[in-house]
Order: structure tokens, then C-alpha cells, then sequence
């Protein structure tokens, strides 16, 4: 990666390392998101038990994921732990490594067709691109949903031409889910495909998914490219739902999931 960030993480954050040294009891690891950053693994933040000799789950030059317990701003010294880190975090963060190794090499083969050299590229549009995104690839991921959303970031009309369309087929845009549990009732005769039908009509819209979970609950399930467009259309769902349910006197409620 040539991109590396400035400044130093913060407690709690997963970071990607390089072992550096192995000592008896600790181990040093160079950030790699952070330019010329340096962290410390004492050898109780390695794994759990009793550990013989570190060399059996570190070597020099291997890349692990570690999250920062402690930093010292006077010392300069940033305590690391590999044993706290589980196997979701892991993966997840060299996940996000790799896609963004994949964005800069994007970035990089556009920039050569404009005879533009990696650097050059970052300072037209990758470090501010970093700084409202938080990635490279997640701002990709984005524009390829909203095109008009590179004109914030890049004022070069012809630069974000070519990054838009080097990129549209090659990542897919960022999309969201939002959810909730629907539970009704109907006392009418034909309450059940009432129920159905009604269902049946919500789930042609676009991005919408409803699943039975059992009498009387259906779990609705809505994916947009942004939240905004996620809640627009549950709330459109929902009040052709409650028109029909109401007509035909179903009894209903709506519960959104607690982690939205």
C-alpha cells in the first residue's frame, strides 16, 4: 500500500501489523495504515495460556491483526493485543485491507492513462476521498450507486470520468438493510389470503423481501444503496399495507430491529 495514514489510532481500533522483532517477552510490529508507527505485543497479549516460545504463533515479516489497548503520548509507545482479536474482527479487517489494495491499484491504472503516477492520483482525489469515506474503496463503492457523488470530491471533470467508468463494472455499489417483524391477525373468513395477498403486493416493490416466520409474524427485509432510500421505501410498504389491512379490519403491528 503506498497510502498511509497520519497520526496513530486510537484505543480499541483493529489495525493490520507487520512483526518486525521477536524479543523473549514481547514482540514489535510496524502499522501499517500509520506512517512510521511502531507498536509493542508483550507476550500476555499473544494468546491465552502459558506460552513456551513466541516464535509458535508469530514469525518476522508475517502480517497480523491486532487492537490497540493502550498509548502512551509522551513515550510515544502503543500497547497492542493479538489474543483479543477475534476471528470476525480478523477477517473482517484483512477483508478491507485486500479491497483497498484493490482500490489503489484501480486508481493507480487509471492515473497511468492520464500519465499520472500514483501520488499524483492521491493528491487529486484519493486523500480527500480517504478523509469523507473513511476508504478508497468504500468512496468506489459509493459513486458507482450515485455518480454525481465524485463531483464533491473531484473537481477535474475528466479525472472522474475515467475513474467512474474504470470502476462501474468492476465494484459493486454499497448497499444497505433495514428490517422489522410484522405481526397480524385477521378474524375474516378469508383472512389468510387476505394476508397473502396483501404481502404478495408489497414484495413487488423494489428491494423489498418478506419472509414467513411463523403465525403471525413475516419479517420484512428492505435493501437500498443508502438508508434514506431503505426508510423511504419501508414506510412506502407499510402504508399500502396498513390501507389494505385496515379495509379488511386485520389486526397488525410493526417492530423494527433493535440493532437499526
Amino acid at each position: 500500500m503506498y497510502y498511509r495514514k497520519v497520526g496513530r489510532p486510537e484505543v480499541g481500533d483493529i489495525i493490520l501489523c507487520t512483526v518486525k522483532t521477536i524479543l523473549p517477552h514481547s514482540v514489535f510490529v510496524d502499522i501499517i495504515e500509520y506512517k512510521n508507527l511502531e507498536g509493542m505485543i508483550h507476550i500476555s497479549e499473544i494468546s491465552p495460556g502459558r506460552i513456551r516460545n513466541l516464535r509458535e504463533f508469530v514469525k518476522e515479516g508475517k502480517t497480523i491483526v491486532c487492537t490497540v489497548l493502550n498509548i502512551d503520548l509522551q513515550k510515544g509507545h502503543i500497547d497492542l493485543s493479538l489474543r483479543r482479536v477475534n476471528t470476525s474482527q480478523r477477517v473482517q479487517k484483512l477483508t478491507e485491507f485486500k479491497q483497498e489494495e484493490k482500490a489503489e491499484k484501480f486508481l493507480e491504472i487509471v492515473g497511468k492513462d492520464l500519465n499520472l503516477d500514483l501520488k499524483s492520483m492521491y493528491e487529486k482525489i484519493g486523500k480527500k476521498a480517504i478523509e469523507q469515506y473513511g476508504s478508497l474503496y468504500l468512496f468506489f463503492q459509493n459513486i458507482v450507486a450515485n455518480k454525481d457523488l465524485i463531483r464533491d470530491i473531484c473537481d477535474d471533470e475528466k479525472l472522474g470520468e475515467n475513474i467512474y467508468n474504470f470502476i462501474k463494472d468492476k465494484i459493486k455499489p454499497v448497499e444497505v438493510i433495514i428490517s422489522g417483524v410484522l405481526k397480524t391477525i385477521s378474524y375474516d373468513d378469508e383472512g389468510i389470503n387476505i394476508i397473502k395477498k396483501t404481502l404478495e403486493k408489497a414484495e413487488k416493490e423494489d428491494g423489498v423481501r418478506i419472509t414467513y416466520l411463523g403465525a403471525p409474524k413475516y419479517k420484512i427485509d428492505v435493501k437500498a444503496k443508502d438508508y434514506k432510500s431503505a426508510e423511504n421505501t419501508l414506510k412506502k410498504v407499510l402504508n399500502e399495507i396498513t390501507k389494505d389491512f385496515e379495509k379488511y379490519k386485520c389486526e397488525f403491528e410493526f417492530e423494527r430491529k433493535k440493532n437499526e
